[in-house]
């Protein structure tokens, strides 16, 4: 998927109805380049319109999740005004606009380092499962700049103000277990069982209804918006009732047996 492995890469893999999304720049704590940032984008449009899929788990390579954006590449592509807004609205939005977007539920398995545009990922997936030793923030103060909207919008809807306010006026690294008090993490978990726990919650969530899911991720999404609902809102809410996973797990638990949902 990439044309210069020197600039990292975003690499997918499917094992039946899971996706897995590597983020991977070797010697870099998988520094997220702008290759890196196009590619996620292009990775989770193609997931988002393949029905078949039932769960996203992200991830980064080598023991870390990912260590920000790849600042060797600013000078080329923040060097005046005009770049750094493009940087930040048509390179890395769109990006993260893409994984908070995508329909079907997202994992973050996180290990190591989770700081920056890596901590902005992780913001945008449904749940984060973290290692014990793993390490977050956002240290950008020392780099002389805020966070951009778009980016700011994910951790402002996950910690809240005063979370986010500390985690950024402070631009302190800090380890998991205050990573979880502040609201960022869904569950620790011991380093070795990362991955393990990781895969159990995408197989949890891959033996559910995946239209239920799905309806599930849009309305939290626009409850959060705080506006009233409106007619066509319900509508889209209540569609669930005369489909066939509705019916099969009705059925299903009726019957004492397991649910075999197909999404429809």
């Amino acid at each position: 998927m990439q044309e210069n492995p020197t600039s990292g890469q975003v690499l997918l893999e499917r094992e039946g109805e899971l996706a897995w999304v590597t983020l991977s720049n070797p010697g870099r704590l998988n520094a997220i380049s702008v290759a890196m940032w196009e590619q996620l984008r292009h990775v989770f449009a193609s997931l988002a319109a393949d029905a078949s899929v039932r769960c996203v788990v992200v991830r980064g390579a080598e023991g870390n999740f990912a260590a920000g954006a790849d600042i060797r590449e600013f000078p080329q592509v923040r060097g005046d005004a005009q770049q750094v807004r493009h940087y930040h609205q048509h390179v890395l939005a769109p990006a993260l606009a893409a994984v908070a977007q995508c329909p079907h539920p997202v994992v973050a398995q996180i290990e190591g380092v989770c700081v920056g545009g890596g901590l902005e990922i992780a913001c945008q997936c449904d749940l984060r499962i973290a290692g014990a030793s793993s390490r977050f923030g956002v240290p950008i103060n020392r780099l002389g700049f805020p966070m951009a909207p778009d980016e700011m919008r994910g951790l402002l809807a996950l910690a809240g103000r005063a979370a986010t306010m500390a985690i950024l006026l402070e631009g302190q690294v800090f380890d998991a277990a205050q990573a979880q008090a502040l609201g960022l993490l869904t569950r620790v978990v011991p380093d070795a069982d990362v991955a393990s726990q990781a895969r159990a919650s995408a197989e949890r969530i891959a033996r559910g209804a995946p239209l239920a899911a799905r309806i599930n991720k849009r309305q939290a999404q626009r409850l959060l918006q705080g506006t009233p609902l409106s007619e066509a809102d319900y509508q889209d809410f209540f569609s669930y009732a005369e489909s066939r996973d509705h019916r099969e797990g009705v059925s299903a638990f009726l019957a004492g047996r397991p649910p075999v949902f197909t999404g429809d």
